[in-house]
């Protein structure tokens, strides 16, 4: 592959780049590892090992948000108690699956991840609009609450790509709150999945750390940016781009060769 034979400075503004890139969409409208992942695939990092690069090196794109977090988090704290302690076991439970897994196996399942979770993705504003009045009534919709949140943990020590969107659809569906603050929570509990994943992976090693370091350079510098235009830029382009190389990621990983 041509881009995977470019010289060394060539390779990292390229994962600098596409690390902003990462950072403002994760800012904007979630999504930042349909941009991350496929790049450093492109560039001939290994399925698993670029898995696991994004995993870390997206973390510092949710640092732009982590001051209105701050604020916000009083609010939910009756859910977050729990919700947090879920989280963090059931990445554990992710990661371990991922790193006691063969590489083939991973490699397998990774186009179907892309796939479901990049029409999630595409559909997640009809999901909002449907799920916006859902009847929170229901006796068992702690006990979903609880399960759901758990299972997306476990996928988001995994994978992870489509995280924010899983845990929003999720949380709408259970909790009888509005959707700036379902917001508030889904931001929260990503945070908690992705440092989680972040520490056992950097504890473990396996890192491509030439596209590890100008990553984390790169989405804390997106995720700012992202942050200061998250009120005052349509997110529709970014959810376009998105999408599209979400399938485009797709396909070609579905396709030998």
């Amino acid at each position: 592959m041509i881009v995977a034979s470019l010289a060394l400075g060539w390779r990292l503004i390229i994962f600098f780049l596409s690390g902003v890139a990462a950072g403002i969409s994760n800012g904007i409208a979630g999504g930042g590892t349909f941009i991350t992942f496929p790049t450093l695939l492109a560039m001939g990092v290994p399925a698993l090992a670029a898995n696991m690069t994004t995993s870390v090196g997206i973390v510092p794109s949710f640092a732009g948000g982590l001051r209105n977090l701050r604020r916000e988090y009083g609010a939910q704290r009756e859910h977050a108690r729990t919700l947090i302690g879920l989280s963090v076991a059931g990445t554990l439970v992710g990661c371990a699956a991922l790193l006691s897994g063969a590489p083939t196996t991973f490699e397998a399942v990774v186009p179907w991840l892309i796939g479901a979770a990049t029409l999630l993705f595409a559909a997640a504003p009809y999901l909002t609009a449907r799920l916006a009045h859902v009847d929170h009534r229901h006796p068992v919709r702690r006990a979903g609450l609880y399960v759901g949140v758990t299972l997306i943990a476990v996928y988001g020590g995994y994978f992870g790509a489509g995280l924010g969107i899983m845990l929003l659809a999720v949380t709408a569906l259970t909790l009888p709150l509005e959707i700036h603050e379902l917001q508030t929570l889904r931001r929260l509990l990503s945070v908690v999945i992705s440092a989680t994943a972040a520490l056992v992976f950097v504890v473990r090693g396996h890192l491509a750390l030439e596209a590890l370091y100008p990553l984390l350079g790169g989405t804390l510098v997106g995720g700012w940016i992202g942050a200061l235009l998250v009120d005052r830029l349509s997110a529709k382009w970014v959810r376009a781009l998105v999408i599209v190389t979400g399938l485009v990621t797709t396909v070609k990983l579905l396709i030998p060769g």
